[in-house]
């Protein structure tokens, strides 16, 4: 090929690189590790010790303290880790996160109560996609984390099952 032409072409990639619009999450890496601030009401995804990307979410409806109990409208505190994953809930995707674990259980049989569980980072309610961030307005989940429908795709893509989760006060 002639240097003249190989040239060209160069500077057309990166012409066309230049123009391109900047991306907000990165087209490769994948989660190796989420941390949610209840206080902050964010959720964040690392890859090693480089964040990827951070979100606003909204939690349960009593968000202070950690869950105790089944229908305390809290959200957990400590660390879990996403077990399995479904499409078929009555929100739009969700990532199951491993509540109650040991610790929860052992909390929940001394106060002789039900741990609860179905804990998720889920998106909107089915057919709801439309109200987009205003759900943060307020806490409104049973317990769950929830972000917008197309937020949810995207965490999806980037957290693989097994990925530990770690929710602080």
């Amino acid at each position: 090929m002639r240097p003249q032409l190989i040239c060209v072409m160069l500077s057309l990639v990166v012409a066309a690189s230049l123009s391109m619009p900047a991306q907000t999450t990165p087209a490769t890496g994948v989660a190796n590790r989420i941390v949610v601030a209840k206080a902050a009401r964010t959720l964040t995804l690392f890859s090693l010790n480089r964040v990827l990307k951070t979100y606003k979410v909204a939690l349960g409806t009593n968000p202070v303290g950690p869950k105790e109990r089944e229908g305390d409208g809290r959200t957990p505190e400590g660390a879990h880790v996403i077990d399995w994953r479904t499409r078929a809930s009555s929100y739009h995707w969700a990532l199951h996160i491993s509540y109650p674990n040991a610790d929860d259980r052992r909390r929940a049989k001394r106060l002789g109560v039900s741990p609860g569980g179905a804990i998720l980072i889920h998106g909107l309610p089915n057919g709801s996609g439309a109200i987009g961030k205003a759900h943060l307005r307020h806490d409104w989940t049973l317990g769950c984390i929830a972000v917008t429908d197309e937020e949810i795709e995207e965490i999806w893509r980037l957290v693989p099952d097994g990925t530990p989760i770690v929710i602080s006060p």
